[in-house]
């Protein structure tokens, strides 16, 4: 080889080297932005909660007021503390049940080849999805108000005597909730399980119908069990978007009557930001401390359910691998 060729090849590496450079360099500078963002807005926030946490701190002022764990005791022993959690535990479940269980048999309909006008049902129940959640918990809270268009429907055909109190009984108010909130994720959830439905094989239906197999038993043999890694991907979603019903929670009952629809997440904000329902007083220390107890709750939740749902598929694989590394070839 000519010392030409050598040459030549060195350049050429040495350009490509500084091309790559260069690249990674404009790569880093487009990035800064976003880590920056990402530091000051989530990192630094996330880590300050739990440093304050350990203080009795109104949010003004310097950290002076050192009580270690006493937020923590406060909180495992406020009544009020474990009812936001009761309800949030409510509210997670209901939705979690009504949204994704409806949502299934919406998609199993919507996915029929016969049905008319798929598309327009699929907008239909898929619009409270992009709708802001503050506007339906404002809008749902004139509809199921005392004069609200419910009781004057109900009234008008004398199916009752009297308004019922939707939003001010304890009971109905945690009800209405839960189902507002199942409407409201209704339409991401059964998109979701469209995308499921959508991508079994067309040959395995038609092998079902072969054998004489009717609706129910093509959907107990063949659409349900195919859908499992799917419904568990969905069921976590719900989960831990069920945890998130601040905005839901506040525009539609701000945690009434007398507490009883008042979520953690909401718990959190009277503590830490209104000081007529957070006790007299803003404690932004004492709200961290909940929002520490909340992501831990979160967490278990999450690892709870993951161990549960995808616990025997790692083991099968790791079985499967003990398997193949034992083969002597």
């Amino acid at each position: 080889m000519s010392k030409n060729n050598i040459n030549g090849k060195s350049d050429s590496n040495t350009k490509l080297k500084t091309l790559k450079k260069k690249k990674a360099m404009w790569a880093y500078i487009f990035l800064v932005p976003q880590i920056i963002v990402f530091f000051v807005f989530s990192a630094y926030p996330i880590v300050m909660s739990y440093v304050y946490s350990f203080y009795e701190w109104t949010g003004i002022g310097p950290l002076d007021d050192f009580v270690g764990l006493g937020n923590y005791q406060q909180l495992l022993t406020s009544p009020r503390f474990w009812n936001s959690a009761l309800v949030s535990i409510y509210y997670i479940l209901g939705t979690t049940i009504l949204g994704v269980g409806g949502a299934l048999i919406l998609a199993i309909i919507l996915n029929d080849q016969k049905l008319n006008g798929k598309g327009f049902y699929r907008a239909i129940y898929f619009l409270p999805v992009v709708t802001t959640t503050a506007i339906v918990g404002i809008i749902m809270g004139n509809i199921f108000g005392i004069n609200g268009f419910v009781n004057q429907i109900l009234l008008n055909v004398n199916l009752i005597d009297k308004p019922i109190p939707w939003l001010t009984d304890p009971f109905f108010a945690v009800i209405i909730l839960i189902v507002i909130g199942s409407w409201k994720g209704l339409g991401i959830n059964m998109v979701y399980w469209l995308a499921g439905l959508q991508s079994i094989p067309n040959e395995l239906y038609e092998s079902a119908q072969l054998d004489g197999a009717g609706f129910w038993s093509t959907l107990r043999h063949v659409t349900l069990p195919l859908l499992k890694p799917m419904a568990a991907v969905i069921i976590l979603l719900s989960l831990v978007s069920g945890i998130n019903a601040f905005d839901l929670v506040k525009t539609l009952t701000n945690g009434g009557p007398n507490f009883a629809t008042e979520t953690m997440d909401l718990f959190i904000y009277n503590f830490a930001f209104s000081s007529q329902l957070g006790g007299g007083q803003v404690r932004m220390g004492y709200a961290s401390a909940a929002g520490v107890l909340l992501g831990l709750f979160t967490f278990v939740i999450s690892m709870i359910f993951g161990a549960a749902s995808f616990g025997k598929q790692i083991t099968n694989l790791r079985g499967n691998k003990r398997r193949k590394g034992g083969v002597k070839v």
